[in-house]
């Protein structure tokens, strides 16, 4: 698999594969994803760190922006910036224990430059060159609706600070999850308009909550940490995570919009790297199978696989992959136990 390959595999959207290419060509190009320091991480987690690792495996100078100043803006945490910042110390520690090599990872506060004139002139452009209109149908990238913005007016500036992070860290390409999609295209438009080059985007799925029905609009029906019996979070011990899959949204023969399908598609089946999925079931039920790629699993739950014996081999892969995370926290405990004591976490 080439480096294009690479970074287009398990993606939901490039725009555009070809400055992709381009920006290839550079010796050491950049990219970022940005995160609100706010809670517990999830499952969903484990597609993005995935697609880091794929980033740095091609050669790119890889910043992860721990947005503190937008979570304030986005009431997160009560507002409280310690708390904030403290969350940001607990997801550096949430991507070691996820397999990324962070020696190799710029950790960057939106705190550090936000002192910085040159940001704020970037801010400005960027609000310049766009409309309110089209600053508030960006906003569901905070998880808010436009009428937000009308009883709190610092939730106006959010989009203008998310397309300037992007110009201010000089990057070639802007990743995130689907629900981050109007922030980078807003970036592309503003880009053309105030002379800085327009960032590649690139856009790998959100993972659903496992009781989601399907007819949820995706960025509604992700998983969410504020709805903690609906996804599963990096700590739930194996017993938490059969118990909660026993509970998923998986009507037999559903393809579409099953959340347990996509946990397979785009968590279990990217970390076996060539080994099987396999489902172990008595004699009586049939016995053990074997899958060597989703499709294969896909084909065999459309046409008759019990939903219990896919929601049994799922958890069982999914506390094969979190066993290293908690192996991690319990020799690197300390942010950990800081989040718990502030009672950020349970």
């Amino acid at each position: 698999m080439d480096k294009l390959e690479r970074l287009i595999a398990n993606t939901q959207e490039v725009v555009t594969i070809e400055e992709l290419k381009t920006a290839l060509q550079k010796p050491t190009p950049k990219a970022y994803i940005g995160f609100e320091p706010s809670g517990v991480v999830h499952l969903g987690w484990k597609i993005c760190t995935n697609k880091i690792k794929d980033f740095l495996a091609c050669g790119f100078d890889f910043t992860v922006l721990l947005a503190d100043w937008h979570a304030y803006i986005n009431d997160k945490l009560g507002g409280d910036l310690e708390k904030i910042k403290l969350c940001g110390r607990y997801m550096q520690d949430c991507f070691a224990a996820m397999g990324v090599d962070t020696s190799k990872v710029r950790f960057v506060y939106a705190s550090e430059y936000v002192n910085d004139a040159k940001y704020w002139e970037l801010v400005l452009k960027t609000a310049k060159a766009t409309s309110v209109a089209r600053v508030k149908r960006a906003m569901d990238i905070m998880g808010r609706g436009e009428e937000e913005a009308e009883k709190d007016l610092s939730k106006l500036f959010y989009p203008a600070m998310q397309v300037s992070d992007i110009f201010y860290l000089q990057l070639d390409v802007a990743y995130g999850g689907t629900d981050q999609r109007h922030a980078h295209m807003l970036a592309r438009d503003v880009a053309k308009k105030i002379g800085r080059t327009a960032p590649v985007a690139i856009h790998t799925p959100l993972l659903t909550s496992l009781q989601a029905d399907g007819r949820m609009n995706p960025i509604e029906a992700k998983m969410s940490k504020s709805k903690p019996e609906t996804m599963i979070s990096i700590h739930d011990p194996p017993e938490l995570v059969k118990k909660k899959l026993s509970k998923a949204y998986c009507p037999e023969k559903q393809i579409e919009g099953n959340p347990v399908l996509e946990v397979c598609k785009f968590v279990i089946f990217p970390d076996l790297a060539g080994k099987p999925f396999l489902i172990e079931r008595p004699e009586k039920f049939g016995g053990n199978l074997q899958f060597g790629t989703y499709q294969e699993l896909e084909t065999a739950f459309a046409a008759g696989l019990h939903p219990l014996d896919l929601k049994n081999a799922t958890a069982q892969h999914i506390n094969i992959i979190l066993e290293p995370v908690h192996r991690f926290f319990e020799t690197h405990p300390e942010n950990l136990q800081k989040m718990k004591t502030a009672e950020i976490l349970q």
